[in-house]
C-alpha cells in the first residue's frame, strides 16, 4: 500500500486553441477522489493591463461563493474581501508577448455534505516592472459534491492557455 498521496489527472488537460475561449469547464467529475487539484497556466485577452482577474464556479453556480485574498503589485501589498466571488488573477494581454501567469487551486472534501473551502495561489507573468501575486482563500457554502468546475476570465482566456485536474487519493 501506498503511503503518500496520489494525484490522478481527471480527464485530459484542455488547451486553448487559436480565437482563445470564454472559459474553461470540468464536468463529470467522479466523487471517487479525497480533494481535488487544478493547475492553470493562463493569460486574458483584455488589453490596457498587464494582469487581470479570473474566477471560479462550481457545479454551474456562482452563488454563496465567498473570499479572501492577499496579494501584491511589486510595490503595493493589499487584501479584499468578495461576497459573491472567488478570485485569482492572471497575465493579460498588455504583458510582455507570450507570458503566462499559473495558478494553482486546492478543493479538500469536494464530495462531502458540507460546505467547500477552496484555495489558491496565483502569479501573473509579464517579464517586466508590473505584476500581482498572491493567496485566495474561499468557501462554497452548498452542501452538494462538486462535479463540475469552470474557470472564468475577465474577457476571455488567450490562445495556449492551459488547465489540468488532477485527484488526490490519499491513502
Amino acid at each position: 500500500m501506498a503511503t503518500a498521496n496520489t494525484f490522478v489527472q481527471i480527464g485530459s488537460t484542455v488547451t486553448v486553441g487559436g480565437g482563445g475561449a470564454a472559459d474553461i469547464t470540468f464536468s463529470s467529475i467522479p466523487a471517487t477522489y479525497t480533494d481535488l487539484v487544478v493547475k492553470i497556466s493562463s493569460r486574458d485577452t483584455t488589453s490596457g493591463s498587464v494582469w487581470q482577474n479570473f474566477q471560479i464556479a462550481f457545479n454551474g453556480l456562482t452563488t454563496n461563493l465567498s473570499s479572501r485574498a492577499v496579494y501584491g503589485n511589486i510595490t503595493t501589498p493589499s487584501s479584499a474581501s468578495f461576497a459573491s466571488n472567488i478570485f485569482m488573477w492572471t497575465s493579460a494581454a498588455n504583458a510582455t508577448a507570450s507570458t503566462f501567469g499559473n495558478a494553482e487551486i486546492y478543493i479538500p472534501n469536494y464530495a462531502s455534505s458540507n460546505n467547500k473551502s477552496v484555495s489558491a495561489d496565483f502569479v501573473s507573468e509579464t517579464n517586466g516592472t508590473d505584476a500581482i501575486y498572491g493567496l485566495t482563500a474561499g468557501l462554497w457554502a452548498d452542501a452538494s459534491a462538486i462535479t463540475s468546475i469552470k474557470l472564468t476570465p475577465a474577457l476571455g482566456f488567450a490562445q495556449y492557455s492551459t488547465a489540468s485536474l488532477y485527484g488526490i487519493l490519499k491513502y
